[in-house]
């Protein structure tokens, strides 16, 4: 299925989640995305953008989005709390859900069934209809309550993905960095990308 949903909350690492629309949109992807407000207020405060919460767009995030250098994918964005879009439906059918980054608040909503909003929602319909939940989570240290949400979440099938990037394949810049979370979450969506070098794939110095 050529549909994917990309949530952003309010954790710190929005460059994951623009990097990862960025990648999503080339690849031809027909991408659902929901912002949080908390989002919204990292995205400014990290990246520098412009974020005009009254006027939302994805040209705010991707800036080159209307070029053709943007690939074949298209994005549609929701409204936090639109409870009529289609995502809020288990009969919407999608190739799976990544929340990029999670916040604490929205990992322990989802964990325990909270449908709060249509990100909550949105997560709920995909581990209830056994789809592909991939969680970002961006915090440290973590205390006994967030691992045990984590947890509570892997018991019901999500992928716990955190934003923890390697260092064996030597990166030179931020961007490196963030590409290589990107690639994992990637991989679990099932969408081809070459955004970093794989194990095995180079030699690596004793």
């Amino acid at each position: 299925m050529n549909d994917l949903v990309v949530a952003i909350t309010g954790a710190s690492g929005s460059a994951y989640a623009v990097r990862l629309l960025e990648v999503l949109v080339a690849a031809g992807r027909n991408v659902h995305l929901v912002v949080s407000p908390a989002g919204q207020q990292v995205i400014g405060h990290e990246l520098g953008l412009k974020i005009d919460p009254a006027n939302f767009s994805i040209e705010q995030l991707l800036p080159d989005f209307a070029s053709s250098e943007a690939g074949t994918g298209r994005v549609q964005i929701h409204d936090y709390r639109d409870f009529s879009a289609g995502i809020a439906s288990g009969s919407f059918q999608t190739g799976g859900m990544a929340i990029c980054p999670c916040s604490m608040g929205t990992l322990a909503a989802v964990s325990q069934g909270l449908s709060q909003n249509l990100i909550h929602r949105a997560a709920d319909v995909h581990l209830k209809e056994r789809r592909k939940l991939i969680v970002v989570p961006r915090e440290t240290p973590l205390g006994s309550i967030q691992l045990s949400n984590m947890k509570t979440l892997a018991d019901a099938g999500a992928v716990i993905l955190p934003a923890m990037p390697g260092f064996y394949n030597q990166p030179q810049s931020i961007d490196d960095l963030v590409n290589f979370v990107v690639a994992r979450i990637c991989d679990q969506l099932g969408v081809e990308q070459d955004l970093t070098k794989r194990w095995g794939n180079q030699s690596l110095e004793p």
